[in-house]
């Protein structure tokens, strides 16, 4: 049996070579900068919604957007939330993975339909955020994951979004920020989760690696494979060099 996260199997969307070298060998790509202020922006939206779960009554922005929900305060939230030692989990019997990840938030509306929510912050832009594919395929794995737990999902799911709002700096010389917050909202659709579990699994079969990504060997920050062959390349030439 093969246990992914959420963001393994998004890995696997971006590039089989990445997936089948972190999944099957342990040999993962270098980590990012760390976004502690996007840590800290989840930790305030958690514990605000937390607020309204307690109380069973919706957050303002969910009654300005008119949305007929709740925060859902089931005694598997804690669970659900915890990305690294639980969250939503599932074994798919096709493909022997066992898929897991961990929500942000849930919400639950008048029909009892559970919905999906993701926090999101940036620092970036005006007006509106944009939701990127990622955003939704990370929505629709969620709302799969708790589909298969046997829970009514609505196929409707929201991003509550914070962000900052620069035109004012620093509050003029207050320790001030302020933050615009965004609702937005997509359909989820999950017939392509499956099929590309069952992809998965095909490649961490193989015992040579698979093509890379697109991306990953073009020109640009994510070019992760470019890298490793460009420096395999390098490598090689210098130790032929100093043979010679």
């Amino acid at each position: 049996m093969i246990k992914i996260s959420r963001s393994k199997l998004e890995l696997f969307t971006k590039c089989p070579r990445c997936f089948w070298l972190d999944v099957k060998y342990g040999v993962k790509r270098p980590p990012g900068f760390p976004f502690t202020i996007n840590s800290a922006i989840d930790y305030l939206f958690k514990q605000e919604f937390d607020i309204y779960r307690a109380e069973g009554k919706p957050h303002p922005i969910m009654v300005e957007a008119g949305i007929d929900a709740v925060p859902y305060n089931g005694p598997e939230m804690d669970a659900w939330r915890d990305a690294l030692k639980n969250g939503v989990i599932y074994h798919d019997p096709e493909s022997d993975i066992t898929l897991r990840g961990g929500v942000d938030d849930v919400w639950i509306n008048s029909a009892g339909e559970l919905i999906v929510v993701d926090y999101k912050s940036t620092g970036s832009g005006s007006g509106i955020p944009t939701v990127y594919d990622e955003y939704v395929r990370q929505l629709e794995v969620y709302q799969w994951l708790l589909a298969k737990n046997n829970y009514k999902v609505s196929p409707v799911g929201y991003w509550v979004y914070a962000q900052a709002d620069k035109s004012q700096g620093f509050g003029h010389g207050k320790p001030i920020l302020p933050f615009n917050l965004y609702l937005k909202s997509a359909t989820g659709k999950w017939d392509w989760i499956p099929e590309k579990l069952m992809e998965a699994k095909k490649v961490l079969e193989m015992e040579t690696p698979p093509d890379p990504g697109e991306e990953c060997m073009a020109s640009g920050i994510q070019s992760f494979c470019k890298y490793r062959q460009d420096s395999m390349r390098v490598t090689r030439d210098a130790l032929q060099k100093g043979k010679s």
